[in-house]
Parts: C-alpha cells; structure tokens; sequence
C-alpha cells in the first residue's frame, strides 16, 4: 500500500497537518485516539469516512517518518 494514496497535506486544510485524503481528520488525531486506548473498530465507528487503508495508511506514514528521522526523541 502507498501511504500517498490516503494521506495528503494541504496548508488550507489544518495547517497543513498530514490528514486523510477527503477529511478534515489528521494523522495527529487518529495516532491521539490509538494513543488514547481506542480500538481500530471504535475509530472506524466514530468516523465513518476513514477506512481500513486509511487507518494502515496513517501507520505507513508514520513508519516511514521514522525511517527517514523525521521523529524522533530528544531524550
């Protein structure tokens, strides 16, 4: 799968924070909710526009994020 193909940034839409392609959802949000304790089903529920590519979508971005270094810990 191409993480490209289900996330985009636009600098109209949230600042251009990495989102979903067709939502005003971002990348941050769905890694908070994960982070949060929700379950894929449980994110799929509430947001009925994001898919099951789109979740995979998001965790391909931000693996290859920190493949590249573009996160990381300043610990």
């Amino acid at each position: 799968m191409e993480w490209q193909d289900h996330i985009s940034t636009d600098e109209n839409v949230l600042l251009g924070k990495p989102t979903v392609k067709g939502t005003r959802i971002s990348v941050e949000h769905i890694i908070g909710l994960l982070a949060k304790g929700w379950t894929e089903q449980q994110i799929l529920e509430n947001h009925p526009r994001l898919t099951k590519e789109s979740l995979q979508a998001v965790f391909s971005y931000i693996q290859e994020c920190l493949k590249d270094g573009l996160l990381f810990s300043k610990a």
